[in-house]
């Protein structure tokens, strides 16, 4: 008998306990490359969670029709219409932005998230289920990208989403590619801290039942 999904503990896993960046370690080509500014990491944060509900919600309709010879080539034609769609909206509506994100909305395509999300869960569940777990993965996706990105920005540039906070210069190694690891590590370690301790309250709950 198949487990009943819980669509809210299926939403809140994608912020903490299996964040695609910082528990998963997945996702981090865009996650480190583009973080250079908060809103930076929001945009791609949010183009990402687009594709990864679209795709999911077509692919958990179709999965009964797509031979399992080419499942795999079937998800990324799917996903990729949908990232085209995300590139052709924001190069007319958000030039910015886009010229900004570059290269990396066109990658989404081969983000190991949207596909593994694909084959890992949407071609095993309902429509409903599929849709609440892209976007649990895809807004705890665009958390992760926005915190690192904002982190970056505070300490190279002491400004936040392109406002100027503090008067003077930041340490510019935050805006370059070391400052980028040296602020994942950091927030990993900081997420890892948590749910230790988080898993130490739930013993102490059952010892103490």
């Amino acid at each position: 008998m198949k487990k009943q999904i819980d669509n809210r503990e299926n939403f809140l896993k994608g912020f903490i306990r299996e964040n695609p960046v910082f528990s998963l370690l997945l996702g981090l080509c865009p996650a480190l490359g583009v973080t250079t500014t908060a809103i930076n990491g929001l945009g791609m944060g949010l183009a990402t969670t687009f594709v990864l509900l679209m795709s999911n919600v077509v692919i958990a309709l179709i999965k009964n029709l797509i031979p399992d010879k080419v499942r795999i080539p079937s998800f990324i034609v799917i996903i990729a219409s949908f990232v085209t769609i995300v590139d052709l909206v924001m190069a007319g509506y958000l030039p910015a932005l886009h010229a900004q994100l570059g290269l990396f909305i066109p990658l989404i395509v081969v983000n190991c998230i949207v596909l593994g999300r694909a084959e890992a869960f949407a071609s095993k569940n309902k429509v409903l289920a599929s849709a609440v777990d892209a976007l649990g993965m895809g807004f705890g996706f665009a958390f992760a990208l926005t915190l690192l990105g904002a982190v970056r920005e505070l300490l190279g540039s002491l400004s936040l989403f392109g406002v100027k906070l503090i008067p003077g210069d930041g340490l510019l190694v935050f805006v370059l590619a070391p400052g980028a690891f040296i602020a994942l590590g950091f927030l990993v370690a900081l997420v890892n801290w948590y749910k230790r301790e988080e898993e130490k309250k739930g013993k102490s709950k059952k010892v103490a039942a």
